[in-house]
């Protein structure tokens, strides 16, 4: 945090009435300046070099080196002397250069660069400060710089190019006359705000003809840049905020947010989207997986539910396969598909975090499939299923229940092998820290053996019934999946997250493959289960996911869909297990790919990726940047540490929907479902 300091170092005295200014220019380097970050060697020496009190009024010349601005008549002031050497040396001077500064003022700033560029051209607007200027700059003996005044924003064509631009004062926006003034590869130094006292102090490098990167160095104040291209001059219009840098800001790039724009289809709201191109982009993938940037979204579930919705209508999907439980998923199916099975007894997604799925953005879709689905065969059918591995005590239940009707007596062995795990239905996490001592016997025999046994009868029970088999069998593989996972966990490696999402890939397998070779399917899953791991920092640590996976199972057929936002409202709890809060979602981080696509300033975008034409933009995506990961845990206290991974975006996913205001998903209540019929998914 930087800010001026009006307190002053005592002036120092040669004799009565005689200030040592040598000196004081000597401690104001020192104390001012260098103390506080400046440590170009070139900007330091010219500002031990510049006489700073030639450049005041006279009466002020006791006060030449203070740590703050100076009044200079006309209602302005001379800098700050730390403002002039952190702009100077934002400008990244070599020595030698040609310089145009925009608001020359007293003139301090143009010998301060006199010094190390070659010649040095001011624009000042107000006559009578151009003329003092004019003057202190020739008496002081620097004839490498010309002093005119006028109006500054329209830069000094007739002279440039110029190598670097400083402009001291703050402009609404960027002059688009003084970007085109500069040399290719110079360099503009310029406070941008559209508030006539608070402005950001950026820094444009001209790349090429059309090309320019924009830098955000600092939170600055500076008076307003009047002119044909800045601020119109009104009527009682302050003049008098003393420039000063306020607070530091991180490194972004220009160009890419105007390349991002031009490449993407605009949308401002979910419902008016335009999907045709996406759709199409999709092709004949056999796999689509579509992401989202948190759990607690309502547009990236509303998004979603809607491309998914074209999938199934025009595409042919008949899978839907979500990061959920398996058993809570074979409730939504039953109610979608009108299976003729009852459906279990107990509430879906009723076990933390409940919103998750538990919302009336999910209803909606559900709904949606339940009535599409009415008037078509049973193998037409689209299904619902879920991927993840969480239901250990719900799935050996379902296990149970199913042998029970089928095959008595191995499901008493069923109860015998499981009952190794009962002691920890309450918390399951809680085995593996057992498991782990020697004081406890593991339970991964007995699931493995219970999992054996079940395919021993694969045969006859399919027989019986397929669909129900595949619901046994995939609770079964869950209970042992879940058993080693709890397990794994407590090494604190990598080992759970690969087993994890191994499991939901296999999951995703077996259902395509008990629907038939031809069937396609579409993944719900959070943006860091679907987007390829190894362009993220996870393949650092040894992890895969169930976006890498199908990547290398089934190559360009899978299609992956990631989402992202700046800000708005999200469903998330502070700590597992604790309640659901909507909370306020922290606007992005200057380094990361979310605030690239803020700064496009659209409400939503869709970019492709893998079908991208433009080979610049992709070349310049492809450097890695921070990325946001919002789970069902949100801390924005800590965020940056808590939520940021560092990833290349066009390698992560092939499609990129951006929605820059989103809010969180709301929570079904008992309320909203009453009067349902007892097959409903969402029942109470």
């Amino acid at each position: 945090m930087f800010d001026s300091i009006n307190a002053l170092r005592p002036v120092q005295f040669v004799g009565v009435g005689m200030i040592d200014f040598e000196r004081t220019r000597d401690l104001m380097v020192n104390d001012q300046i260098e103390a506080r970050g400046v440590r170009d060697s070139k900007v330091l020496q010219a500002m031990r070099t510049v006489h700073r009190e030639a450049f005041v009024p006279e009466d002020m010349q006791d006060l030449s080196y203070r740590d703050s601005p100076l009044p200079i008549g006309a209602g302005q002031t001379i800098s700050q002397p730390y403002i002039v050497g952190y702009m100077i040396e934002a400008l990244g001077l070599k020595g030698g250069e040609k310089v145009l500064e925009i608001g020359g003022g007293s003139g301090y700033a143009a010998a301060v660069l006199a010094e190390i560029a070659s010649q040095v051209y001011t624009v000042e607007r107000i006559d009578e400060l151009a003329e003092n200027a004019a003057k202190s700059l020739s008496q002081e003996g620097y004839d490498n710089v010309t002093v005119i005044s006028g109006d500054g924003t329209t830069g000094w064509k007739e002279v440039a190019p110029f190598d670097a631009i400083l402009v001291s004062a703050g402009a609404p926006s960027i002059p688009e006359s003084l970007k085109h003034q500069l040399a290719i590869g110079g360099c503009m130094v310029v406070p941008v705000g559209a508030h006539k006292n608070v402005q950001e102090l950026v820094r444009i490098t001209r790349r090429g003809q059309a090309q320019f990167d924009l830098e955000k160095l600092a939170d600055v104040r500076f008076v307003p840049l009047i002119g044909e291209q800045g601020w119109e001059l009104e009527a009682g219009l302050s003049q008098e905020t003393s420039p000063r840098v306020i607070q530091t800001r991180p490194i972004v790039n220009q160009s890419l947010p105007d390349q991002i724009l031009q490449n993407s289809e605009t949308f401002e709201s979910v419902e008016n989207a335009d999907l045709d191109g996406l759709i199409e982009r999709i092709g004949n993938a056999k796999v689509v997986l579509i992401g989202e940037a948190s759990h607690g979204t309502s547009e990236f579930y509303a998004m979603r539910a809607r491309i998914t919705q074209r999938l199934i209508e025009e595409k042919g999907f008949t899978i839907v396969a979500a990061e959920a439980d398996w058993p809570d998923a074979a409730q939504i199916d039953h109610y979608v598909r009108h299976r003729d099975t009852s459906p279990s007894e107990w509430t879906a997604f009723s076990r933390f975090p409940t919103w998750m799925w538990r919302n009336t953005e999910t209803r909606d879709f559900i709904d949606w499939l339940h009535e599409y689905n009415k008037t078509l065969d049973m193998e037409q059918r689209t299904g619902f299923y879920g991927l993840d591995m969480y239901s250990l005590f719900t799935s050996i239940n379902a296990v149970v229940e199913y042998l029970e009707e089928l095959d008595p007596d191995l499901a008493e062995v069923a109860r015998w092998r499981y009952g190794c795990l009962s002691p920890w239905e309450a918390n399951p996490a809680a085995y593996g820290r057992a498991a782990l001592s020697d004081q406890y016997q593991d339970c991964e025999n007995d699931v493995a053996q219970m999992l054996t046994e079940l395919y021993k009868k694969r045969q006859s029970y399919v027989l019986n019934d397929g669909e129900r088999f595949l619901d046994a069998s995939q609770n079964a593989e869950l209970i042992a999946n879940a058993e080693r996972y709890y397990r794994v966990m407590y090494y604190g490696s990598h080992a759970s997250w690969n087993l994890r999402d191994q499991h939901m890939f296999d999951t995703l397998n077996r259902v395509m493959q008990s629907r038939g070779e031809e069937e396609k399917a579409i993944v719900w899953a959070h943006n860091s289960h679907i987007g390829d791991a190894s362009a993220t920092e996870m393949s650092k640590r040894g992890e895969h996911n169930i976006g890498q996976l199908c990547r290398q199972a089934f190559g360009e057929d899978a299609y992956r869909i990631g989402f992202g936002t700046d800000h708005g409202t999200v469903a998330a709890a502070s700590n597992w297990d604790q309640p659901m809060e909507v909370k306020q979602v922290q606007p992005s981080h200057s380094q990361s790919y979310e605030n690239l696509f803020h700064q496009t300033q659209q409400a939503g975008l869709i970019l492709p990726l893998r079908h991208n034409s433009d080979p610049q933009l992709i070349q310049e995506l492809n450097k890695p940047r921070l990325e946001r990961a919002i789970g069902v845990i949100y801390r924005p206290e800590t965020e940056l540490a808590s939520h940021y991974f560092e990833a290349v975006l066009p390698l992560q996913f092939d499609e990129y929907i951006w929605i820059d205001e989103t809010q969180a998903v709301t929570p079904l209540t008992t309320e909203e479902i009453s009067g349902v019929p007892d097959t409903y998914p969402f029942g109470v």
